[in-house]
């Protein structure tokens, strides 16, 4: 034990005394700026200290920043508890609130006085109050000799124990999480409130201008903001939604800067960024680029190609499956940008020849060579297994498993469970009926049976093509075998005889359903499929797959400790996982391609040169082209009298990111962070601070819409400008 202690205090020792000078990349703890990055950022325009951005003795500006729900980022920018973020952190409690009469999608919603705020019950946002180093209490009982499995129980109940000792007494919560692939552990106690209003938001067609085709894409021109304010009772204190309750006193709030940025200035962003794989291996890398994501993309290229040929045909097709479609765009769109922008930058070239150094000095040392001379070797020999095992994995959950009849075959599925059970009491079946009931009526609310009938056929061809009979269901291979390639007729056979695909008779069998009556269910074609494909998952391909992930686990954990004891000259930020961290970089623009190069701001004469009339997209409303006509743009015109929409910098982020706050060099909140430019969405694997750029929506634009467009200027009254 405490030579395993030992050890890790070793490789924390050269974590915070390496020098080296860094590049724009990395997602700082802020409770590390001291040792790690202060310098750096100073030397890069920052005029504030390490304890103006974490602080435990004063305020500071981590106070400022939240979690928003469960996946964003949020700032306050006033002292009555306003809350910025970003309009698609947002949109699920702007979408609770609408309804035919009052349409806050299309039309937007702004409380012209505090009583007309909207409570969103659910929504909670949290503040870090402290966080702390608690590695050796976390390991402590772990020894070398333990397997994965034996290794991660004892740290649970470790970190358990921590939790409830550091908010004993207290109204506060507590969570440790690892940090450098389990390497080191940190305890982070917080506050939640929960009384969470919406205060405002533009419409959609300028919330979310662009809309799903300008995704991941730079030039870009969506005012991507939400307003909420916080609410605690009498004594500040976090509450349950009452009447009584009174605006939150943040213990910080950002000031707001109108004087806008020019190329090459400093930038920060403060959040919670979900999760980065940055120190793995070439070997993993190669997986990535050369097989999961272009199976992947190809995968989905063929079920959006099926979706989007029957939503342009038929209006009510659109409608169900438009949500759906964009969901499933989203990370098809993020993977080609990713796979492009890792061939771009040499990403796997790059890392062998880094692991060609790193194999250097460990061979140079003895005690190097003895304790981490096998660890690529090995990690090679996994990711060779881990090259057989991904396409089975892949095309299982992305072509196989995808025809929406499977999925309701799921939903029913612990009905058929339930019913074997002899000691299963009536009451909780009816509980049981009427939780399956709720989810199929959500389900035949989007669903369409021909289109899923085609979906059927093509990934089946798919798959059939792709994998190997050895690597399918025997009960697949046996119902294709009289239809000779012909999947039309075998999608067409399937769904005439299964009763799934048709919510009547679902809904018909769950209001007369008793023990017995699942025999119908057990005979159905969709059904007894779903559940081969599921058990052949389950028991045949998973437990491999997960006992190579599991070898990863260990070796991932020793090549990161390795690369920390042995790369003397790098510094190592933790890969991101949704705590609080900083980033920093500079606003500039970048050369995605041979003769194009993209300036470093938008205006809003760009999203008046995209508008189209009615247009899914790049509709735009009257009033904002009224304004524009005019030039009313007030306070928030830069030099040349143009408004400003968005700008890019080199800031490190990722998911969780979207809602930050970007800062200024004095801590001053500049805009707020909302995407990634498509080239760098590789930022996650591999950062180049030539391609990658975050996407910031500038706050002069939000100021704009909240003031100019939607005349709610009492808020601008509460917050602190700075001109």
């Amino acid at each position: 034990m405490i030579y395993y202690l030992s050890k890790i205090i070793l490789y924390i020792t050269f974590l915070i005394t390496s020098l080296q000078a860094l590049a724009d990349e990395g997602m700082w703890l802020p409770i590390l700026l001291d040792q790690l990055t202060i310098a750096d950022m100073q030397s890069k325009g920052m005029k504030l200290s390490s304890e103006d951005i974490y602080s435990i003795n004063h305020s500071s500006m981590k106070d400022a920043v939240l979690l928003f729900g469960s996946g964003c980022t949020g700032e306050v920018v006033s002292e009555k508890g306003l809350v910025l973020t970003n309009h698609h952190c947002g949109f699920g409690q702007i979408q609770s609130h609408s309804s035919i009469e009052h349409n806050y999608i299309k039309d937007g919603f702004w409380a012209m006085k505090q009583e007309n705020e909207l409570v969103c019950p659910g929504l909670s946002v949290t503040f870090i109050i402290r966080m702390e180093d608690v590695t050796s209490y976390a390991l402590m009982g772990v020894t070398d000799g333990m397997n994965e499995l034996e290794r991660q129980k004892q740290i649970e109940i470790n970190n358990k124990s921590i939790e409830q000792d550091a908010i004993k007494g207290s109204h506060y919560g507590a969570y440790v999480r690892s940090f450098y692939s389990g390497n080191q552990y940190y305890l982070f106690i917080t506050e939640t409130y929960r009384d969470v209003r919406l205060v405002g938001a533009p419409p959609q067609s300028i919330g979310n201008f662009g809309g799903d085709e300008d995704n991941w894409i730079w030039p870009r021109h969506a005012a991507d903001f939400s307003l909420f304010r916080i609410y605690a009772n009498q004594n500040n204190e976090p509450a349950e939604y009452s009447a009584e309750n009174v605006p939150f006193k943040p213990r910080y709030f950002f000031p707001i800067s109108l004087k806008g940025v020019k190329d090459g200035d400093f930038t920060m962003v403060y959040g919670f960024p979900g999760r980065t794989t940055e120190y793995i291996s070439s070997y993993a890398v190669d997986v990535i680029q050369n097989i999961s994501d272009p199976q992947k993309v190809a995968i989905r290229d063929a079920r959006l190609n099926i979706w989007w040929n029957d939503m342009m045909a038929n209006d009510s097709i659109r409608i169900k499956y438009s949500a759906k479609y964009y969901g499933l765009s989203n990370a098809w769109k993020k993977w080609q940008g990713e796979i492009m922008g890792l061939k771009k930058a040499d990403a796997i070239e790059k890392k062998m020849t880094y692991e060609t150094d790193f194999n250097k000095r460990v061979q140079s040392n003895p005690q190097w060579q003895e304790n981490y001379g096998n660890i690529l070797p090995s990690l090679k020999m996994v990711y060779d297994s881990i090259r057989i095992m991904q396409p089975l994995i892949d095309y299982y959950n992305e072509a196989l498993m995808s025809p929406e009849i499977f999925k309701i075959a799921g939903i029913m599925r612990p009905l058929t469970d339930k019913s074997r059970i002899d000691t299963t009491s009536q009451e909780s079946m009816l509980k049981l009926i009427e939780k399956i009931r709720a989810q199929c009526e959500a389900f035949f609310k989007d669903y369409n049976a021909r289109t899923d009938m085609k979906m059927t056929s093509a990934m089946v061809d798919l798959s059939i093509n792709n994998l190997t009979s050895e690597q399918l269901p025997p009960l697949l291979i046996q119902s294709l075998h009289k239809y000779d390639g012909q999947y039309d007729n075998y999608a067409s056979d399937f769904f005439a005889k299964s009763f799934l695909d048709n919510e009547e008779r679902v809904i018909s069998l769950l209001n007369g359903y008793k023990k017995g009556r699942e025999k119908k269910l057990l005979k159905d074609p969709a059904f007894t499929m779903a559940v081969a494909l599921k058990d052949y998952y389950d028991q045949s391909l998973l437990p491999s797959y997960l006992r190579l992930n599991d070898r990863l686990n260990v070796l991932n954990r020793e090549y990161m400790r390795a690369q920390m004891e042995v790369m003397k000259d790098r510094r190592f930020y933790p890969d991101a996982n949704s705590t609080l961290r900083v980033a920093y970089g500079k606003v500039e623009g970048y050369q995605p391609r041979d003769a194009v190069e993209y300036n470093y701001y938008t205006t809003i004469d760009g999203l008046v040169g995209k508008y189209v009339p009615h247009d899914e997209f790049y509709d735009a409303p009257q009033r904002l082209l009224q304004l524009y006509e005019q030039k009313d743009f007030g306070a928030y015109a830069d030099a040349s009298g143009n408004l400003r929409t968005c700008f890019i910098a080199s800031n490190h982020t990722t998911g969780g990111n979207s809602g930050s706050p970007v800062l200024n060099g004095e801590g001053q909140l500049i805009g707020t962070n909302f995407d990634r430019c498509w080239e760098g969405t590789m930022s996650d694997i591999y950062f180049d601070s030539s391609q990658c750029r975050n996407i910031t929506l500038d706050v002069r634009y939000t100021l704009f819409i909240i003031d100019k467009y939607a005349g709610a200027g009492y808020l601008i009254n509460e917050m602190s400008i700075v001109k």
